[in-house]
């Protein structure tokens, strides 16, 4: 069976969905491929985003998906000295239906979506990608296309079949386990909680980010599958959760996730004849936490933008579509470097340095580090850590 459409978008995730919105939108015919049977299922994160992600991709918060208010993080040294830092207003959404109601969103403004249909790789011609090849329910589709938009998620497939290199190293891929539990107790409802030390999660972190009063995802993220001493992700969230008992000793699993993150900032292109990469296709996400759902949805808003405008003018040359890509490098993507160059440092520091990094730095410093802000901490090194300085130099300037 052949089908036709202006664009075609590989995935219903957070990116895909809000790319399909905006193209609707503007009147081109959309049409998004969601290999799963169900849109949402399973959870692929903490599930936290801050308000400014939603406003802009002209979001406002709904109970229906929106379903924990948060005010700040609390960040935990080795020793479990605490620093606080407050940040506004932030959300724990109940991801599930967070995507169906963006898929819900895109379908009112025109898009139409097919779910458990498998984008198997793109259709060539002349050398430009003119489409995607698919398979609905044991049947084979062509569905030939002016754009294709990749949201397929990491090491996208249609990404890596249309040429562009999507792979992973090794440094910049953290291994996830996450639980959501319930029953925790003594847990701040409205803040997040992240713990540090090599013993609790090497060059990673534990986190604790609660939906309501005594339900919370508590997960952990390790760099790469195994530690130096073979320990998995999930070995040592459990020791954690072990040595915990004022918060878990009447808690249970109610669900597991697990996967790989890409800590990367991005890949090398987003774009190509008649193609465009976004959200975790793209390895576009934060390198400090993994976290990507607010930087995929703008990277759709963006790539839709410049989809709208290309089909327009009926140029879908590499050319046209790089406009996409200069505008996120220069926004989000400018961030996510110094970001990267950020957690190449902090991965160096040893648990001695973390204890004395909480016990100097303030809320106010963590949120400047945050927004990729070096100033205080290069002077904070000078002065307090000239051990640390040749490390700072190198990754931080």
């Amino acid at each position: 069976m052949k089908k036709e459409c202006d664009v075609v978008v590989v995935g219903a995730g957070p990116a895909g969905s809000i790319a399909a919105k905006f193209l609707a939108e503007k009147g081109v015919d959309v049409l998004v491929l969601e290999k799963k049977q169900e849109i949402g299922p399973p959870k692929r994160c903490a599930e936290g985003i801050n308000i400014q992600g939603l406003e802009k991709v002209g979001l406002k918060p709904n109970p229906r998906w929106a379903v924990n208010e948060i005010r700040g993080v609390v960040m935990y040294a080795p020793s479990f000295k605490s620093v606080e830092m407050k940040f506004g207003f932030g959300y724990i959404l109940e991801r599930k239906i967070f995507e169906k109601f963006l898929a819900e969103e895109a379908i009112k403004k025109g898009a139409r979506y097919m779910v458990k249909t498998h984008a198997t790789g793109v259709i060539k011609k002349g050398g430009k990608i003119v489409g995607v090849k698919a398979e609905y329910m044991g049947e084979e589709l062509e569905i030939n296309a002016k754009i294709v938009i990749a949201a397929d998620g990491v090491d996208s497939k249609i990404a890596r079949s249309a040429g562009l290199n999507t792979q992973n190293k090794l440094t910049d891929y953290h291994s996830g386990f996450q639980y959501e539990m319930a029953g925790l107790k003594n847990v701040k409802k409205d803040m997040l909680h992240i713990y540090f030390g090599n013993d609790v999660a090497p060059k990673g972190y534990v986190w604790i980010f609660p939906k309501n009063d005594n339900v919370a995802n508590v997960g952990i993220g390790i760099l790469g599958k195994y530690s130096e001493d073979g320990k998995r992700a999930k070995d040592y969230l459990d020791k954690f959760i072990s040595k915990h008992p004022e918060i878990f000793e009447t808690a249970s699993p109610i669900e597991i996730n697990t996967g790989g993150v890409p800590v990367s900032s991005s890949v090398e292109t987003f774009v190509t004849d008649g193609l465009m990469v976004i959200g975790d296709a793209a390895q576009q996400v934060n390198p400090i936490h993994g976290g990507g759902i607010a930087i995929a949805m703008n990277a759709g808003k963006i790539a839709a933008e410049v989809a709208a405008k290309a089909i327009k003018e009926g140029d879908f040359s590499r050319e046209r579509l790089y406009e996409y890509e200069k505008i996120w490098r220069s926004t989000n993507g400018k961030k996510m470097e110094k970001l990267l160059r950020l957690r190449n440092f902090l991965e160096k520091l040893g648990d001695d340095d973390f204890e004395r990094f909480a016990e100097i730095l303030t809320g106010a410093d963590i949120v400047k580090l945050t927004e990729a802000d070096y100033g205080y901490l290069l002077k904070t090194v000078i002065t307090k850590f000239p051990k640390l300085m040749p490390m700072a130099t190198k990754f931080l300037t």
